[in-house]
């Protein structure tokens, strides 16, 4: 096992993204082009090297001086509040009148934050509390925001509490966290975990391990090993969200390193850390390991395995294609399947085309719960008209940009500007089957002729994310797609060859882990 393995965080000064890569030495790398910072946590040294994104980056508060500042943002183009004070000159300003920018500036509101707080502009153009809203700024109006899932202007309130010397509590700051943690905007959850370090609150372990899946959902491990090596203690839940959250950004060897440091400083480990070590052996393809440690859990540990653990290791052998041996170790299984393990099962056939297998799988879940297969029985595939399946609302796919969410679903058609994405995808459809490009058109059950199933194919959710994140975004930009299914193979080889072509990075998180598709290559290695 290789100890303090290095990644390389690939960063530029106007994108905030993160590309990961093993490197096993140092002579390819230029020495005028990186920057060594370490990481500690107890005795253990994590190193990364950082491209230099400035030669004079300035220290940002609550990070170490020796950090380059790599992750203001996760998407450039969303000003804070003091970037939004100077866009303000340019929209609010009226001759001879200034009181309208003065009060934008005091209270760090965009017109949009203004509107909504009820802070209104008068006829004058002035800004100033209307009477109609007289609970802005108020812990009410925190919670409405929240209820609505408006996460933008749920932190905006959250700062005007903080300057009105207005308490949150717990309760409602691990709420917003989660809520951070599902958009994925890192620039909010920043803002969230920095009230919680003024705040005079005491943050128990439980809420520190929230922050850890915050930051691990807005794709910020850099940010999630600062929370864990400052924290002023952890529990064995810290040190599973840490190896899970590691494994899922493609870092199965580091994930394995916190294991064996986490043995040395607890000898006994439980059977939810069992399922991230399992879970950390699908991501590094090592079926060996994963199914040595599932004895030593038994035989060393003796943990009994629960149906969590069996599930979790039908989906570690199905993951990298080892069907057969995950059917021979359902079969040898001590208590009767769950039904959560055959729909596992038949989900990683299809995902890896053994529909013969997969159809049989089925029939087990029919016969086990018919109502399964309605629901989520097509977890990842596609469906053949828009119109006419319920599914297209499950098979979701969302694109962050600046302060939107747009979704998509498989053939949709409601995004105003459809017919640009459309001929977008078509266009770059050519070109990707001049470099090789085969539509896996078995991935579409549908009985219909291969030049309809090829077009089920490219107006899939995530297709469709890629094209409108390409025409709304500036050249060289990262974009962003939140998946709430796994990512299917086709998906998933398109998605290399466009990064290729449009030379922009994608960065996809399914129901499993993050792919970040750059220059042809997925940081999964195709293991998802």
């Amino acid at each position: 096992m290789v100890r303090n393995r290095a990644a390389v965080f690939s960063l530029n000064n106007s994108v905030s993204s993160l590309f990961f890569a093993k490197v096993k030495s140092l002579s390819s790398v230029s020495s005028n082009s990186i920057s060594f910072t370490n990481i500690l946590h107890s005795n253990k040294t994590l190193s990364f090297l950082f491209k230099d994104i400035s030669t004079s980056s300035e220290k940002r508060e609550f990070y170490n001086e020796n950090h380059v500042d790599h992750f203001h943002s996760h998407k450039p183009l969303i000003p804070n509040h003091h970037q939004q004070q100077n866009l303000s000159n340019g929209f609010y300003r009226r001759d001879g009148d200034c009181l309208g920018l003065q009060q934008t500036r005091e209270n760090g509101y965009s017109r949009n934050h203004v509107r909504k707080l009820g802070i209104l502009e008068n006829q004058n153009g002035d800004y100033g509390k209307d009477s109609r809203y007289p609970d802005a700024g108020t812990i009410e109006e925190f919670d409405d925001f929240c209820k609505r899932n408006e996460v933008e202007e749920a932190v905006e309130v959250l700062k005007v509490l903080e300057r009105k010397r207005i308490a949150v509590d717990l309760r409602r700051l691990e709420l917003l966290m989660q809520m951070c943690g599902e958009i994925g905007l890192l620039q909010y959850a920043k803002d969230v975990h920095v009230y919680l370090l003024r705040s005079k609150l005491q943050i128990p372990v439980s809420v520190y391990n929230k922050i850890l899946e915050m930051y691990f959902k807005c794709d910020s491990v850099i940010d999630a090993y600062e929370v864990f090596r400052d924290m002023p203690d952890c529990n064995t839940t810290s040190w599973e969200t840490m190896i899970k959250g590691v494994a899922k950004e493609g870092l199965g060897e580091e994930a394995i390193d916190l294991f064996t440091e986490f043995l040395d400083a607890d000898p006994r480990p439980d059977g939810h850390m069992f399922m991230a070590v399992f879970f950390t052996c699908s991501v590094l393809g090592d079926i060996d390991e994963g199914m040595l440690q599932f004895k030593v859990m038994k035989d060393v540990y003796g943990i009994v395995p629960s149906a969590e653990h069996y599930l979790s290791v039908v989906d570690m052998l199905g993951s990298v294609g080892y069907l057969d041996e995950a059917m021979e170790f359902i079969e040898n299984m001590s208590f009767e399947p769950s039904i959560d393990v055959w729909e596992t099962m038949m989900n990683l056939c299809r995902v890896h085309g053994n529909i013969a297998l997969g159809d049989y799988c089925a029939d087990i879940v029919n016969y086990l719960d018919p109502s399964r297969l309605t629901k989520k029985s097509k977890e990842g595939l596609l469906v053949g008209k828009a119109s006419n399946s319920a599914l297209n609302q499950e098979l979701l796919s969302s694109r962050i940009k600046e302060n939107k969410v747009y979704e998509f679903t498989a053939g949709d058609t409601s995004h105003p500007e459809i017919d640009d994405i459309n001929a977008l995808l078509r266009e770059m459809r050519e070109q990707m089957k001049e470099v090789g490009y085969v539509p896996n058109t078995r991935m579409v059950l549908h009985n219909i002729d291969e030049e309809e199933k090829e077009e089920c194919l490219l107006t899939h959710s995530e297709r469709l994310a890629v094209a409108n994140g390409l025409i709304e975004t500036p050249a060289r930009l990262p974009i962003r797609i939140i998946r709430n299914f796994r990512t299917n193979p086709d998906s998933h080889t398109a998605l290399k060859i466009i990064s290729n072509i449009v030379g922009r990075e994608l960065i996809i998180r399914d129901s499993k882990r993050f792919h970040h598709f750059k220059n042809g290559i997925c940081s999964c290695n195709d293991w998802w």
